[in-house]
């Protein structure tokens, strides 16, 4: 037996045999803590009959059996709902509705007969119970507790006997057993394993609230995320009540589903259908709009991108952009210049998008092109034009990922023009739909009354 010192990151993981102050691997400062491990020789365990190892072609395929937790939304990102034994961290920053959500998804289940245990760190009792009267959570088989020991909580899972457990947060709860803060990398770490145990000890689903750093990303160390089984992000601008929730890492399911939900003042509602949440009620066409269809997970949603274009007043024109990347509208701004004829060095252009939500993929470049050139020349396109497609710098139009998707989610909605990839460049595009905008500027009938959610 021998004893081998060294220093470990308590965020990755990573080791060294000497102490540094930045960690090597993912750059975080005072995160190298010193550790001893003891090197011992390990003997070869006898294996049961019941646990030897068989050929792969010998077991028998299923699905993970599941129940719904009557959410369809949350069940849709969990892959069509939890899974016995499942371990869900759900993040997000504060105030995005976290909490709100769970407490819908205890209820829910409650409501279902089963008895879910809802553990707050950061709530005290009076609160949870004024926010569930709120939001019409009280159900006689959810079970509140305000802990923030792990001892205790473990102690209250196996006196309530709960079919769910909801803990909020893992950053608030901490162990007698560890001398570090609540909330730092190494309580995080040992708290979450001691709640995972005993949720597959108990075939118990558990979903744990985390915190976000200031970049995003979930906080705490690397380890939190592959301890659990699912990762769930649920994000929003607080300033509008839409909610997305997706999933970074889900073992039971896919990772390129999206929740979609509504914060009111009752509670968290869902929205199954979001295709008019993000267009205008205009009845008639307006200069400078053009609808497209983003990609959210698997969801095909249709998104209208307005744009203003006006004389600049200053020696340096303004470029202010709103739910969707700077960078690609300074890109197509240069492409229009360069390949359509669309010189708007004196201009101020502003671009937004309808309803708050946010397009960082490249196939909405053609719909946002459009739209510029519909301000600039002060032409409405028709309602029934949509545009889907990448803008190369050669002034080129590539297909979008999922086109045949986007296109027939497009005229689901009654948009019969859609402007592709097969329009071939950007200078043919603008120019057609010009033309169409001035020959056609009635509103469509058939748009006049599109759902809005």
């Amino acid at each position: 037996m021998a004893r081998a010192p060294g220093y470990r990151c308590a965020e990755c993981g990573w080791t060294s045999l000497k102490w540094v102050g930045r960690c090597g691997e993912c750059q975080q400062w005072g995160t190298v803590e010193e550790v001893g491990a003891t090197v011992t020789r390990i003997a070869p365990a006898a294996v049961p009959a019941s646990r030897a190892a068989r050929p792969i072609t010998e077991l028998q395929a299923g699905d993970a059996p599941r129940w719904p937790t009557g959410i369809g939304e949350f069940d849709r990102v969990l892959g069509g709902g939890i899974v016995p034994g499942a371990v869900v961290l759900c993040s997000g920053e504060p105030g995005v509705g976290k909490s709100t959500l769970l407490l819908a998804v205890a209820a829910t289940a409650a409501a279902a007969g089963r008895r879910v245990l809802y553990v707050s760190g950061e709530e005290s009792l009076a609160q949870v119970r004024l926010r569930a009267e709120r939001t019409g959570a009280l159900e006689p088989e959810l079970y509140l507790a305000a802990e923030t020991d792990l001892a205790t909580i473990l102690g209250q899972i196996q006196a309530t006997a709960p079919e769910l457990v909801i803990v909020d947060s893992v950053q608030t709860v901490a162990s007698a057993d560890n001398e570090g803060l609540a909330g730092g990398p190494s309580q995080v770490r040992d708290v979450a394993a001691a709640l995972t145990r005993a949720a597959k000890a108990a075939d118990v689903p558990l979903l744990l609230v985390g915190h976000v750093t200031k970049d995003g990303s979930v906080a705490g160390p690397r380890l939190l995320e592959h301890l659990v089984d699912v990762v769930a992000h649920f994000d929003g601008d607080r300033q509008t009540a839409l909610r997305f929730v997706r999933t970074s890492k889900n073992r039971f399911g896919p990772t390129d589903e999206v929740g979609c939900f509504e914060m009111t003042g009752d509670g968290i509602l869902e929205v199954p259908d979001p295709s008019g949440l993000f267009l205008s009620r205009s009845a008639t066409p307006l200069a400078g709009t053009c609808v497209t269809v983003a990609l959210e997970g698997r969801r095909a949603i249709p998104v209208e991108v307005q744009a203003l274009v006006v004389q600049a007043s200053t020696p340096q024109p303004r470029r202010v952009v709103n739910g969707v990347d700077a960078s690609r509208v300074a890109m197509v701004l240069a492409v229009l210049d360069r390949h359509a004829g669309l010189h708007l060095g004196g201009f101020d252009v502003y671009v937004s998008t309808v309803g708050g939500i946010r397009i960082t993929e490249p196939g909405a470049d053609l719909a946002i092109a459009l739209a510029i050139a519909s301000a600039h020349r002060n032409v409405a396109l028709p309602r029934q034009l949509a545009a889907i497609g990448e803008i190369s710098l050669a002034g080129e139009i590539r297909a979008a990922s999922a086109v045949q998707r986007r296109a027939a989610e497009a005229r689901r909605l009654g948009y019969s023009r859609v402007v592709d990839d097969s329009v071939g460049l950007v200078r043919a595009a603008v120019a057609d739909a010009m033309r169409v905008g001035r020959a056609d500027p009635a509103p469509a009938p058939a748009l006049a009354a599109v759902p809005r959610g």
